[in-house]
């Protein structure tokens, strides 16, 4: 930079600090306040407003950690500001005692007047609240939220758990003042902040820098610095002509949407996000009411209906904007859902529930997908998506990947099962843009798609409960609609945007298969009790619609819709992205430990209920509803999937367990498992090849490793934990127990317990390994490795509906990256002819490499990963007893694998009352997901099938009840005009020719 650009921008920039910016709000006078400090959890305004308000003074500190402090705000506006108008508006300016640039993360507020309605909401960078009328008499709801992550300073912290948080304040109220803003010293102040925004991303030397750096000096010039009101005129004059000249007609295009990334629990527990949602929203429709061109896009129909539930005024009021087409709900989702973990059939469920939430509410349906924060994407996805009615993707969360970037922004995303989503990643990389010159410049420098197409999608606003958009940032898009130097900038829904990217770009690139995010690898294995909690409930909420729609159909009684939709809701708002991934605070985890215990007794009830009805009981092959375990007297019977459960086996098979020297082996007819006495599996021969599925000089058990990560304890596991290994079999007590057919192995290492239970079944060819483990170690990653005897070139992972295939070479950048994985139920690795299945009841994370040994040969690993040890955001995460269950299936082929995860997670017992089936399935490998009433309480029944080994089939299906009339339907329940995968359907039953995990949902009308 020139000495003479770099001093007149000094000039410059002092001129706006200490002269502009000042000179805003010329005058102000402090308000008459007193205060009442909630003394436990928050409460409505009518409960708040009853209680003795003491006398409060600007400068005293208030309130604990997740506290509430109520303010009485009152005075009179001075006669000489009465006669203020647009250009000399009064407003009250509230300093909570805001830290530094963290908005979300810290204290927030909200202001109602006296009859309770809410105004808008005072946070870091949106703390001015307009007011009309001679008097001030306004209540500020004060909340005293720690900063524990807004710093960015990630280490152990007792403030995400209350009990831990303290008592002492921890804030100190600044002032709450009344103020005049100078409307014209402000847009002056605005003109200054994006003419220096985008003069640091010219080019130095360029003719446009010097004309703005040249027009900003004659601002200076212009203005007298004591008299800044009276000649900010003149300065907004001396700029005009450089704001003026407009863009290119070729310059990219930017789509701007309001937007305000709330996450649903994270750093703070549901009940602020309750509040953090009222503050946002109140400050976009006070915006929507200054800017009548101000777009506002927002996901979660759980947000929407906490607002209905605690704010109905409020909730009306965004209800009229919807109409108007400014409050844009997206996404189409209950809430924005991690998409690793959350089972299949719960995906498609937070469609229908968030679809069916906007229909009901708003009369419309959202069209566009919305989950720029979710920690990568599965390969399922766009299937899902398209049958929920959504027509295009948007996210961001890609571009934080920590080895390879992502080729295309714009691009068509294709699903495991070839169904293709246009998807758009915002070039800016951030869903909380301010719409900066530097973030502006980003956006264009980083489009991928230059030359093809020119239109891209910008989301600003203050997320994480910031506040959302300001008029601040209002001004940068007016200010950059036309800017020569800057991209064109309009302010608009995203259908706008797609449009215009669909029509520009008819042929985009594809991308085929999951989206897998470089980093967070982490947040598969964190919080271990909330994921099994969520697979539990899972499979508990899939039985208790069969049993429940047996019960109606069979034993005449009240299908529980009420119930459901309440247990459902539960659910899905706890596969929120920072909840069911485990990088939420301690308060946000034992809040979800607890919920998933009462749905467990809650959905048990049900069951029983359920089973009542049907003359049989929980014994007799129900669901033990006390525990969670899940039974079925009639598995639904599938070619190419071995049944599962179905009978008695043959009590001429049996398993023996007995001791060969130093070891024990567990054998029956088709196969034989021997360990070794450290309690490690030697070897796994599967009766029908003979052949042996361990590496030799191999073991398979438990090992742990050092968890330290680079940055984010919770959410990263990064590679170099690979270089502390230990295996566990030092310190081992091995028990045979012979009644049973049972080996019990038990280990210490540090402070923790853990013990192992060994059992194969008759009949079976799976070793079953049930995980106790008594957990206090810290940073530590705990393992359960299968080194197999296998030369596997890809693992298959069990996804949502169907399964991906992965490298397990590291042939390149994206391969090495992707050293640690989701999956559901099971891993499969195999060769022509030969295979191997590695399934859980609760685990996600998984790595899967391979080796070639000296001399040759071929080990593949596959590794479960058991429990972490994080220390941040919750140090106390993990730890405690567990209880987690593994098998091994030798010779297995893909069914076999879907096989083993389905009688993992859903055990099945002979009942002494079997009941038919409702629904048989003939076909290879199409499986029945669920079975329920349709949600618009018709009483037609909804069947939800899809084909789980990757193969194009043919299936018939039959109903174990009368038929009316049976069509194909959408995941949300609407009839096909086209029906895709229906070959013919009468009454008797439907015959299906499905695509390879393709999913098909069947509504059949009951005959009277």
């Amino acid at each position: 930079m020139h000495n003479d650009s770099r001093l007149v921008l000094e000039r410059i920039t002092r001129f706006l600090g200490e002269r502009i910016s000042p000179a805003v709000y010329p005058e102000r006078i402090p308000l008459s306040l007193t205060a009442w400090d909630v003394p436990d959890e928050p409460v409505p305004f009518a409960d708040a407003v009853g209680q003795r308000f003491e006398p409060f003074t600007a400068g005293s500190p208030w309130s604990k950690p997740w506290g509430t402090t109520w303010f009485h705000v009152t005075g009179s506006v001075p006669d000489a500001w009465l006669s203020a108008s647009d250009s000399r508006p009064v407003e009250m300016l509230v300093d909570l005692g805001f830290e530094g640039d963290a908005p979300g993360f810290q204290a927030e507020g909200l202001v109602f007047r006296p009859d309770g309605t809410t105004v808008k909401a005072v946070e870091p960078f949106n703390s001015a609240v307009r007011i009309d009328g001679a008097t001030v008499d306004l209540y500020v709801e004060a909340a005293s939220n720690p900063n524990i992550g807004g710093s960015w300073q990630w280490g152990v912290t007792p403030l995400g758990d209350k009990s831990t948080a303290g008592t002492a304040p921890i804030y100190v109220l600044r002032h709450i003042d009344l103020a005049v803003r100078d409307v014209t010293v402000w847009e002056l102040e605005r003109d200054v902040w994006t003419l220096l925004g985008l003069h640091a991303e010219l080019p130095e030397t360029s003719n446009r820098a010097a004309q703005i750096l040249r027009a900003l000096e004659h601002m200076c010039d212009a203005m007298d610095p004591h008299d800044v009101a009276g000649t900010a005129a003149a300065g907004r004059d001396a700029l005009a002509g450089v704001l003026g000249v407009e863009a290119a007609v070729g310059v990219h295009r930017i789509s701007a949407v309001g937007h305000a990334h709330i996450d649903s629990a994270w750093l703070w527990p549901t009940r602020e996000t309750i509040r953090k949602c009222a503050r946002t929203f109140s400050n976009v429709l006070a915006l929507m009411d200054d800017y009548p061109d101000f777009v506002f896009a927002c996901s979660s129909a759980q947000q929407y209906a906490w607002m209905k539930q605690f704010y109905p005024e409020l909730f009306e009021r965004i209800r009229a904007r919807v109409a108007d087409g400014r409050f844009v709900p997206v996404g189409g989702m209950w809430v924005e859902s991690d998409t690793n973990m959350v089972g299949g059939e719960a995906m498609v469920r937070q469609f229908v529930a968030g679809q069916g939430f906007f229909e009901r509410e708003f009369g419309v349906r959202a069209t566009t997908g919305w989950l720029p924060d979710s920690f990568g994407y599965t390969g399922a996805l766009p299937q899902l998506l398209a049958g929920a009615g959504l027509e295009q993707f948007v996210t961001q969360k890609i571009s934080w990947n920590d080895t390879d970037r992502f080729p295309h922004h714009t691009f068509e995303w294709e699903g495991i099962d070839g169904t293709r989503m246009f998807t758009h990643f915002p070039p800016m990389d951030t869903y909380n843009s301010i719409l900066s010159g530097e973030e502006l410049a980003r956006q264009e420098r980083q489009y991928a798609e230059k030359g093809e197409a020119n239109s891209s999608l910008a989301l600003f606003g203050h997320g994480d409960g910031g506040g959302g958009p300001t008029r601040e940032m209002m001004a940068a898009a007016h200010r950059t609609a036309s800017l020569d130097g800057s991209p064109r900038v309009a302010v608009e829904a995203p259908e706008a945007f797609f449009a215009k990217a669909k029509a520009e770009y008819a042929h985009p690139p594809v991308w085929s298969g999951e989206l897998y995010l470089e980093l967070h690898r982490g947040t598969y294995t964190s919080q271990a009790r909330t994921k099994q909690g969520n697979r539990r409930s899972e499979h508990l909420m899939r039985q208790a619609e069969l049993w429940a729609t047996t019960a109606t159909i069979r034993g005449g009684a009240e299908y529980p819709y009420d119930a459901l939709e309440s247990a459902w809701q539960t659910v899905l708002l706890q596969q929120f992205h920072d909840i069911l991934p485990g990088s939420s605070i301690a308060w946000v985890h034992r809040e979800a430990e607890r919920n998933y215990a009462a749905l467990a007794e809650r959905v048990g009830a049900l069951i029983d209920d359920a089973l009542g009805a049907l003359g049989t009981t929980a014994d007799a092959g129900g669901a033990a509803a006390s525990t969670g375990v899940l039974v079925n007297a009639a598995p639904v019977p599938v070619r190419g999937v071995p049944a599962l459960g179905a009978g008695v086996p043959d009590a001429a098979v049996q398993t023996s367990v007995r001791l060969d020297g130093d070891s024990v082996v567990l054998e029956n007819e088709r196969a034989r498992f021997t360990l070794d006495g450290t309690g490690r599996v030697v070897s796994a021969v599967d009766s029908a090849s003979g052949r042996e599925a361990i590496a030799p000089g191999e073991s398979a058990g438990l090992q742990i490793f050092r968890d330290t990560p680079n940055k984010w304890d919770a959410w990263d596991i990064d590679q170099h934990y690979r270089r502390h290994e230990t295996d566990l079999d030092v310190d081992v007590v091995l028990d045979v127990d012979d009644q049973r057919g049972a080996v019990r192995v038990t280990r210490r290492i540090g402070e923790s317990t853990i013990e192992q239970e060994f059992t194969l079944a008759c009949d079976s060819a799976t070793l079953e390994v049930t995980t106790r483990v008594d957990w206090h170690e810290r940073q530590k990653l705990l393992k359960f490795a299968f080194p197999l005897d296998v030369r596997a070139d890809r693992a298959a992972s069990e996804t949502q509906f169907g399964h991906v295939y992965r490298a397990t070479n590291e042939n390149t950048s994206w391969d090495f990256a992707r050293f640690e994985t989701a999956a559901h139920r099971w891993v499969h690795v195999g060769e022509p002819g030969y295979g191997v299945a590695v399934a859980n009841d609760s685990t996600y994370g998984h790595d899967v490499t391979r080796q070639t040994r000296r001399g040759g040969g071929t080990t593949t690993l596959v590794r479960q990963s058991l429990l972490r040890a994080p220390v941040y955001p919750d140090p106390e995460a993990d730890q405690g007893e567990h209880v987690l269950r593994s098998s091994l299936t030798v010779g297995a082929e893909v069914a076999d694998a879907v096989a083993a995860g389905y009688a993992i997670n859903l055990p099945l017992r002979a009942g002494a009352a079997p009941i038919e089936p409702l629904v048989v399935v003939d076909g290879d490998g199409v499986l029945v997901e669920s079975v329920k009433l349709a949600e618009d309480r018709s009483g037609d029944v909804i069947v939800r099938l899809y084909e789980a080994l990757g193969t194009r089939t043919t299936a018939s299906v039959r109903f174990g009840f009368g038929a009316a009339s049976v069509v194909q339907t959408d995941l949300l329940e609407r009839e096909l005009t086209e029906p895709d995968g229906v070959d013919a359907s009468d009454v008797s039953g439907v015959r299906l020719a499905v695509r390879p995990f393709q999913v098909v949902t069947l509504r059949v009308r009951r005959a009277l």
